[in-house]
């Protein structure tokens, strides 16, 4: 495996190719084991990895201080070659409810302080709102971003899941390198106006959900049992019907796998990779054996033929359900 890079935008750092998102080795995805956790990012920053993605909302900023303590006890080598992108402004109650977004100025300084406390950092590499803050204009809270920037406590601004509008409103505000937003084989609505807006725009995407929360790992299974504080257990791509029609696309894409003489997970990821080297897909490994299987999708080149028996396999409008429950999807900017 040779770990590749990509630059973030016009004006971005250069990132690995594949970026490790550590949401899932904190919260959402059910229990997780810290000291595997942290050997993992170890086992990525080894690989080549640099850019790791967190927000400070996930578990109430205890993936932030995992990753913290992870580049504490790195090779001093390792741990300077990190990046670190960040969400901030999901608010979250004492029992873990979800309670909006905050995008005013003043909130932004502040989550950016306690997040450069809990990681351990002098600045934050790339800093972006979680969702818009349907109460504050974009272009204040880029501006407050971009003043942390001339502060030298953020390096680059980034978005997240925010429409093809907001984008352009941002980046007239000041120079936006990333848009970080879910795009994989079957969430393929940036394509339409997301996507043509970041590329005319020279800005990069960060995929996250590449394998769509392992729906398209060739991991996961119909029986499988999730626990009530596994996001899948209410997502409506998981649910009865919708997993069942989904799971038969899987299994489509496995028997190309299969003949291409790797996994299902790796053909996924690398048909991400192969969208254009502004594409910077998130892997979101809990375990160095997961790891070790995404990062072999660096060496699977997928000729023309290839892309479009999988897109044939797998068409972009195939997938059953939404890919949040119908309160979250009618949150998302970039859904609209």
């Amino acid at each position: 495996m040779t770990m590749r890079t990509r630059t973030l935008g016009t004006n971005g750092p250069q990132v690995s190719a594949l970026g490790l998102g550590c949401m899932g080795m904190s919260a959402l995805y059910g229990e997780a084991d810290r000291t595997e956790s942290i050997a993992t990012i170890h086992a990525a920053l080894e690989a080549g990895v640099t850019l790791l993605d967190t927000g400070d909302f996930y578990a109430m900023g205890h993936n932030e201080l995992l990753i913290g303590e992870a580049l504490r006890t790195a090779p001093a080598a390792r741990r300077e070659q990190a990046l670190l992108s960040v969400k901030f402004g999901a608010l979250r109650g004492p029992g873990g409810e979800w309670a909006g977004y905050d995008g005013r100025p003043a909130a932004v300084k502040n989550f950016a302080a306690y997040s450069l406390q809990r990681l351990g950092a002098d600045h934050i590499d790339v800093y972006r709102i979680a969702r818009l803050d349907p109460d504050v204009p974009i272009e204040e809270t880029v501006g407050a971003i971009a003043e942390l920037i001339e502060q030298g406590y953020v390096r680059h601004m980034g978005l997240s899941e925010v429409g093809a509008e907001t984008i352009r409103r941002a980046a007239a505000t000041a120079p936006v390198a990333d848009l970080q937003i879910e795009y994989s084989l079957i969430s393929r609505g940036i394509e339409r106006s997301i996507l043509p807006t970041t590329r005319e725009l020279g800005i990069s995407i960060t995929a996250y959900g590449v394998l769509a929360r392992g729906l398209i790992s060739g991991h996961f299974s119909a029986d499988r049992r999730l626990g009530a504080n596994d996001f899948r257990a209410h997502s409506p791509r998981f649910q009865g019907d919708n997993l069942r029609r989904n799971l038969d696309l899987v299994e489509a894409l496995r028997k190309l796998a299969e003949q291409k003489g790797v996994s299902v997970a790796q053909i996924a990821i690398a048909w991400a990779l192969a969208q254009g080297e502004d594409i910077v897909p998130l892997i979101g490994a809990r375990s160095r054996e997961r790891l070790t299987e995404s990062l072999g999708a660096l060496d699977v080149v997928l000729d023309a033929d290839e892309l479009a028996a999988i897109e044939e396999a797998v068409p972009a409008d195939a997938v059953a359900g939404e890919r949040y429950a119908a309160p979250q999807m009618a949150m998302l900017d970039s859904e609209r």
